[in-house]
């Protein structure tokens, strides 16, 4: 499996809107959801941000891949999909998840689950590439 480590790092680059959403934010995970959004950020210069679903939300050529979800505030979730627009190819679709941290809510939406800190930091690194992976298919 490919590591974070493993990708080049770049400089993150945070939108404005969102920097302003997360100066804003209350949330009991605040600390992680930012490390974890810089991280993401930083694995790839491809990869975008807006505020989506009044959450970060990461685009990719042009398209909503992965959102935050932090409602209910006592966790957080990253909401992995293909877009606004269901596909014509959900059918077809396909990927693997060998952390098995991903939940499937339909054939090409899926969530990962962070209930405290420290599953955050213990599982960055395979979400991470599970994202670049992700943002790929």
């Amino acid at each position: 499996m490919m590591q974070v480590n493993s990708l080049e790092k770049y400089m993150p680059h945070t939108s404005d809107d969102v920097d302003a959403y997360m100066v804003a934010l209350e949330h009991p995970l605040k600390d992680s959801i930012q490390q974890l959004r810089l991280a993401i950020l930083s694995s790839n210069p491809g990869i975008s941000e807006t505020v989506k679903w009044n959450a970060p939300n990461f685009r990719y050529a042009d398209l909503d891949r992965v959102t935050f979800r932090l409602n209910p505030a006592n966790r957080l979730q990253l909401i992995f999909h293909r877009g606004v627009q269901k596909r014509s190819d959900t059918a077809d679709f396909a990927f693997q998840d060998p952390t098995g941290l991903m939940t499937w809510l339909a054939p090409d939406r899926a969530v990962v689950n962070f209930p405290d800190r420290e599953s955050v930091t213990a599982n960055q690194d395979e979400v991470v590439a599970l994202v670049n992976r992700w943002i790929a298919t």
